[in-house]
């Protein structure tokens, strides 16, 4: 069987019709850079303290009602408002005449006081996320990334069995819907929920998407869309968040600017085709030939009479059949492979670990979240020079490397040099974003186009376990400082070690049926598979 790469290759690499794929692709990737990180923004918590309510108070007990701790109001105490009261109406002051550490203390039975230096609302304040509800915050987000989870998982095997064209629109949809619907959430419950939803959809647009323009796009082109494209893409929209989310200001404000852009991509639906390999492999030929015929229209270039032919007579020979993640694991092979991607994708847990936590890095968020998405520009454009240039078990061993040796230097750094820590946490990302980059277009290289969108959805499952963790890792930060720097500096190391034992797929076309992945080489691993892959595979295309 003739290659699709070869068979096509009267249509270019760089035609009007691959511009236009390419460009829309990347387009409709930037509402996920607005999404991914909103929670930063949603989830934050405000300086705040307990609600007193307006009650005779001369102004020295006013100011001197909530406890001070450790240079700080106390956030969930104050001292007994009616007890304070009454000390207010005898005339007497707080320090001078009354020890205050001798008064009770109450709980803030009449709710906090949330400082609106930074926010005007977050769901925190919206809903009163703190003191006995404060593991509500970070569970906000983890529900948000179950959903991600989930929806990765579930949309990779259905992008394989109805489409990449129809699941990619289908996932762009609940996001856009269900970023906007929270707004009016009555209580804390209701909006995670809404927030789950939105979340089922939102890498799960991104993954099909990367999946849809590697198969379109051909040869240099390929490689660019799949590394830089997408990833700009994500990148453009991430740095636009500090900047909706400063001007804004308000968690409903930001969640209607963010949902809105999605609207913008519904005509996509006519100029986005389906993907032409996955086509083949469920022998509608014809489909296929009709897609490639308009390329060949738009780039001006005669298409041969018969474009598919060795396909036509395969697919009569061969009915098509089905596959789902459980062929992932069916062989020696293609098991061992799946394993050790996975394991390298547990790295992810580092990327979203340092994305969340850039409120922490500076007393600007809005200016903390601006440069942790900058780094992922240059991080992007690494990638794709790699990619273009170098190996790609190498490429993705030295970034990982790189990443993970910055965060272990962290906790050696003194405290009076918070600047270089800073720095060494972006040099830690500005690795994992590479390697993470690289390894989305590894992956794609190393399966067929059967099992192409459900390997991508299953290993961007295992990489968002990592976000579901991320928040928890992060609020016990505040008992550990170097825990999350020391965990994701190991995710990154065992992940380096992991590639290591990946085939290289540098230099060679994107295999198209199972045989052909069959058929790569795992170094340092003895591969003696007695299965029979060819009696479930073979007809594949």
């Amino acid at each position: 069987m003739n290659d699709y790469d070869k068979i096509t290759a009267f249509l270019g690499q760089w035609g009007r019709f691959q511009q236009i794929v390419f460009f829309l692709l990347c387009a409709s990737i930037v509402p996920n850079g607005f999404a991914a990180f909103s929670v930063v923004f949603l989830t934050d918590i405000p300086s705040h303290h307990c609600l007193v309510p307006e009650v005779n108070l001369t102004q020295d007990w006013r100011s001197a009602i909530i406890p001070i701790e450790v240079m700080k109001l106390k956030r969930c105490s104050r001292y007994r408002l009616d007890v304070v009261r009454n000390l207010s109406a005898q005339g007497l002051f707080p320090d001078r005449d009354v020890n205050l550490t001798d008064l009770e203390q109450e709980s803030c039975v009449n709710g906090w006081s949330y400082s609106r230096d930074i926010y005007q609302s977050t769901i925190v304040s919206e809903f009163d996320l703190v003191c006995s509800d404060q593991w509500k915050q970070p569970f906000t987000s983890t529900v948000y990334f179950l959903g991600i989870l989930i929806g990765s998982f579930i949309s990779g095997q259905l992008s394989d069995r109805f489409g990449r064209k129809p699941i990619f629109f289908a996932t762009m949809a609940v996001q856009t819907i269900f970023s906007f619907v929270p707004i009016f959430s009555p209580s804390w419950t209701v909006f995670s929920i809404l927030l789950f939803t939105s979340g089922l959809g939102q890498i799960s647009n991104y993954v099909a998407a990367f999946v849809l323009g590697t198969e379109i796009l051909t040869g240099n082109v390929r490689v660019m869309f799949s590394s830089l494209g997408v990833s700009l893409g994500f990148a453009v929209g991430y740095m636009t968040l500090p900047l909706l989310a400063y001007f804004l200001r308000d968690w409903k404000s930001l969640l209607l600017a963010i949902s809105l852009p999605g609207l913008l991509y519904l005509p996509l639906l006519w100029f986005i085709p389906e993907s032409p390999l996955w086509l083949l492999s469920q022998g509608r030929v014809k489909e296929t030939e009709t897609i490639v015929r308009k390329a060949a229209k738009m780039n001006k270039v005669e298409a041969p009479q018969v474009i598919f032919d060795d396909y036509s007579v395969h697919t009569k020979a061969h009915p098509r059949q089905h596959h789902n993640v459980f062929n992932l694991l069916r062989t020696k092979n293609i098991r061992n492979m799946t394993v050790i991607l996975c394991l390298v994708f547990t790295l992810n847990t580092g990327y979203f670990v340092l994305s969340l936590n850039t409120s922490r890095l500076h007393a600007n968020p809005y200016l903390s979240c601006f440069i942790s998405a900058a780094v992922e520009v240059p991080a992007y454009i690494s990638s794709w020079l790699a990619l273009r240039y170098l190996p790609r078990r190498l490429s993705a061993i030295c970034v990982l490397l790189l990443g993970g040796v910055s965060l272990y230097f962290i906790q050696l750094v003194p405290e009076n040099l918070s600047d270089l820590s800073v720095g060494l946490e972006m040099l830690g990302k500005f690795g994992i974003s590479t390697g993470m980059a690289l390894m989305y277009v590894y992956t794609a290289e190393l399966y067929p186009t059967v099992l192409r969108s459900t390997v991508t959805g299953t290993c961007t499952t295992v990489s968002n376990l990592g976000s579901c963790i991320a928040p928890s890792l992060i609020h016990l930060s505040e008992n550990f400082k170097y825990l999350p720097y020391i965990t994701v500096g190991t995710l990154a190391v065992m992940s380096a070690f992991a590639a290591f034992f990946l085939p290289e797929t540098f230099g060679r076309p994107l295999p198209q049926t199972i045989q052909q992945m069959q058929s790569m080489k795992f170094p340092f691993i003895t591969r003696k598979d007695h299965s029979k892959p060819v009696v479930f595979f073979e007809s594949q295309l």
